[in-house]
């Protein structure tokens, strides 16, 4: 469930989890959200700080005495303090726009995840065979090995990854990357992809990333 009262951020994040072969309603009724949101009992919800009638932060507090339903913060206020205080009402991740949509997706698996499994040291990581993939840090770890990626790596590795075991072209990374504020031409894209590929060869994952001619690539 979206909850957020910008309508042209309410229908790209709709798109967009659509996309994702996600269900995706959008709350209409702000005056009556808690009683709405307890009706519906979505999977997760997608919730702003500055919505109307209720502070994003006061809602997350009344839902927390009815229910555990997932909450991701996402808003523009870029605030220690908010972060901290909806993280102690009981957020249950915060990430503040402008944001990168596949990111963002990860995010959501990460939280879904972690409330499958009740675990909640693991809000910001996923699994991928042996390694684990922190978004917050930007690092891909196996056992007491660690590398870091640049932002163009982790948007690709989290597509790729959002994409398991499916063809993903080079149009569609293009765009992925393109959606930040940094255009990467084609040339740029090869290099970058061939820099992921070193950094998972030094852990022992040389073909995790495999061409497909004419195609493109997949996450094996």
């Amino acid at each position: 469930m979206i909850v957020e009262d910008d309508e042209s951020i309410c229908n790209e994040l709709k798109k967009l989890l659509e996309n994702n072969n996600d269900e995706a309603i959008i709350l209409k009724d702000f005056k009556n959200a808690l009683s709405e949101i307890l009706k519906v009992s979505p999977d997760l919800i997608l919730l702003d700080i500055n919505i109307p009638y209720i502070n994003g932060e006061a809602l997350l507090q009344n839902l927390r005495k009815e229910s555990n339903i997932p909450v991701i913060m996402v808003t523009s206020i870029n605030s220690e303090i908010d972060e901290a205080l909806s993280i102690s009402y009981g957020a249950d991740d915060y990430i503040t726009k402008p944001y990168h949509p596949n990111i963002l997706l990860l995010r959501i698996k990460a939280v879904l995840k972690r409330a499958k499994n009740n675990d909640n040291t693991q809000s910001n990581i996923v699994t991928y065979k042996e390694l684990k993939f922190d978004m917050t840090k930007g690092t891909i770890q196996k056992d007491n090995q660690e590398i870091t990626l640049t932002k163009n790596e982790m948007i690709i590795f989290a597509y790729l990854f959002n994409h398991l075991g499916k063809i993903v072209t080079r149009d569609e990374l293009m765009t992925a990357i393109w959606d930040t504020a940094d255009y990467i031409n084609d040339n740029t894209l090869t290099v970058n992809i061939n820099r992921l590929r070193n950094k998972l060869k030094e852990i022992g994952y040389e073909n995790a990333i495999d061409t497909r001619k004419g195609m493109g690539y997949i996450l094996l």
